[in-house]
Order: C-alpha cells, then sequence, then structure tokens
C-alpha cells in the first residue's frame, strides 16, 4: 500500500457497500479498503477475503481502529447516526450514504459536534451533485444563461421497489435526492413544503401511495414540483428542467446510441440507479478523496443531510395535513457557510 493511500473501512456489505467497495479498490487510486463490518459476518468475511482487508467485529470496533483513516457508512437507516456520531468522536473522516440520520434532531447534534471540533468530518452521499448533467446546469444557472431561475419541474421515476417499502420511503429514500438536489442548484433554503394527492397508479406493487406529487418553495418564493413514482413506471428516469426569465435548462438523458430501426427512433434508458449515475459515483468518491487529502471537506455536508432530514419531515406532515408545512431550521454556523 503507498504511504499517502486513504486506509478505509467500510460498514455495511450490501449492494451499495460492495460496488463502493470495488470502487475505492479499482476506480480511486487514493484509496484501499483495508477493514468491512457487516451485520451478517460471514458476507463480511467474504468481502474481506476478497479485498485483502481485516473483518471487524462491530462497526464501533472499525471506527475506533487506529488502522482506519476514513469511514464509508452504507449499512440500514437507522444505523447512521451511532456510527456518524462515533467517528466524530474519534475525529475520523467519515462518507456516509443518505440519510444522515432519520431524525432532525439527530443531525441537528452531528451539525453542533462537528462545529465543536472547528472542522468538517462529514460528507452525505447526495451522489447527484456529481453528475455532469446537473453540474452543467448550476454551471449555467451561476452563469446567468437564463436570467433568474423561476420555477423547476422534476420528475423521479422508478420500476419497482423491493419488499417492505412504504409510503414515507417515497420521500426519505426517493425523493429526498430532489431535495438536496434542488437546494445546490438555486442556492437557496425552503420556505414551506407540500405533498399533493394524485390518481393512484395500478401498477404499484404493493399498498403505499404511488405516485405522488411534492411542492417546494423557496425563500426567495422560486416554484419546484416532483413527480415523485416509486413503482410500475416504463423505466428509470430522472427528469429536470428550470425555468428562468430567459430561457430553460433541461437534464440532459445519459449518452445513448439512438438507433432507427422498423420505422421508429429509440434509444435505452435505464433501470435502475446504478447504470444511470455510475459515473458519477466515480466522480462521488475521487473528489471525496481528494479533498481529505487536501485537508477540507467540499462535498455534501453535516448541514445539507440536516436540511434535507428537515424537509422530508415537514413534507411527511403535509401528506397527513394536507396543507403546506413550514421549513424551520436552525441559524446555520459559519462553519457551513
Amino acid at each position: 500500500m503507498e504511504r499517502n493511500q486513504i486506509r478505509v473501512g467500510i460498514i455495511g456489505c450490501g449492494a451499495i457497500g460492495k460496488e463502493h467497495m470495488n470502487r475505492l479498490t479499482n476506480i480511486v487510486p487514493q484509496t484501499k479498503v483495508v477493514g468491512v463490518y457487516d451485520y451478517f459476518k460471514d458476507v463480511a468475511d467474504e468481502m474481506a477475503e476478497k479485498y485483502d482487508a481485516q473483518s471487524f467485529a462491530s462497526g464501533e470496533e472499525l471506527i475506533q481502529s487506529d488502522d482506519i483513516d476514513a469511514v464509508l457508512v452504507t449499512s440500514t437507516d437507522d444505523t447512521h447516526s451511532g456510527y456518524v456520531m462515533d467517528c466524530l468522536k474519534k475525529d475520523k473522516y467519515v462518507f456516509c450514504e443518505k440519510p444522515l440520520a432519520l431524525t432532525a434532531d439527530e443531525c441537528a447534534k452531528m451539525v453542533e459536534k462537528e462545529v465543536a471540533l472547528g472542522h468538517r468530518l462529514i460528507q452525505v452521499g447526495f451522489n447527484r451533485r456529481f453528475d455532469n448533467g446537473y453540474r452543467g446546469i448550476k454551471q449555467a444557472i451561476e452563469n446567468g444563461e437564463i436570467g433568474e431561475p423561476l420555477m423547476i419541474h422534476s420528475a423521479h421515476r422508478n420500476i419497482s421497489q423491493a419488499l417492505g417499502f412504504k409510503t414515507d420511503y417515497a420521500i426519505t429514500r426517493v425523493a429526498i435526492h430532489e431535495i438536496d438536489i434542488t437546494r445546490w442548484l438555486l442556492a437557496e433554503e425552503y420556505d414551506e413544503v407540500q405533498v399533493l394527492k394524485v390518481k393512484q397508479s395500478k401498477r404499484t406493487n404493493g399498498d403505499w401511495l404511488n405516485p405522488q406529487l411534492v411542492m417546494f418553495k423557496t425563500r426567495s418564493g422560486q416554484i419546484i414540483d416532483v413527480e415523485v413514482q416509486t413503482d410500475g413506471a416504463y423505466a428509470y428516469d430522472v427528469q429536470c428542467q428550470v425555468v428562468g426569465e430567459d430561457g430553460t435548462l433541461n437534464l440532459p438523458d445519459p449518452a445513448s446510441v439512438v438507433k432507427r430501426t422498423k420505422q421508429s427512433k429509440h434509444y435505452q434508458l435505464g433501470n435502475d440507479w446504478a447504470t444511470r449515475f455510475i459515473d458519477s459515483y466515480d466522480t462521488e468518491f475521487t473528489e471525496w478523496a481528494n479533498s481529505i487529502s487536501d485537508g477540507k471537506l467540499v462535498g455534501p455536508s453535516a448541514w445539507d443531510g440536516y436540511a434535507a432530514c428537515v424537509t422530508s419531515d415537514a413534507l411527511i406532515k403535509s401528506r397527513v395535513t394536507g396543507v403546506p408545512e413550514k421549513v424551520e431550521l436552525i441559524t446555520k454556523p459559519y462553519l457551513y457557510k
């Protein structure tokens, strides 16, 4: 192992954990996976053998190890908060897949701890910020190419969901991406949010609400609508259009071969997130490693995780009350400005 390589420990050896192990080993030269933990010990042992890493008895033991420079948390959502806080107590870099925590209070405590430490250690896995399409939209907005942005129309469509999917997951696991990317594109916090009832799809393979129409209003009055279709869609398809005073910006579809055959013109769409955003994951972890080497994180922060959690809570409340709900944030610390 090169002396300047970042020694990474991974907590959670499920599908996305395995993808990231491969990525950190074969795509990102600055990192080496040296430790793993999973609730299912046989899975962790298998991954440890494959990557010549140590299999730890617990996530806490992995975090405490002096042989680990940075931690990647890809375990179940309910475990994120505890592992991230343990990393902060150890003053250790941690990349946490979304959500940062299940409650806004837990996120706020992480923000408070980071502020007390005086430097950022947390990066949250809001992957779309690293996608070339979204980055192109962000640059065009900042360059003033469409004047002042007025509204955004978005869609997030999925073919299927795993067993046990629930109505609230449409917000906390699906629309959370739109919650974050829209804040980032517009550099705005939300004032209020709402979930609107729409006609339900007969293609839904469960008893959750599908689709849902989600609305955001920023503090300056911009309106964002997001169609969240969690099951039964024709493809995994993510859309975004920014409407400005002087023009519009549309998220491009991933590069594909356009086929002309049998009196038709078509190209293939993806079937899941892994195929659509694979390049942005590579960029995300390359930039994470570079920022650790530079001693200054620049990716999505604990504050972004906190804001997404508060917004999710307000949306879930709105679905119940049927009216817009306010997004009430604590004062943003200087560390994140």
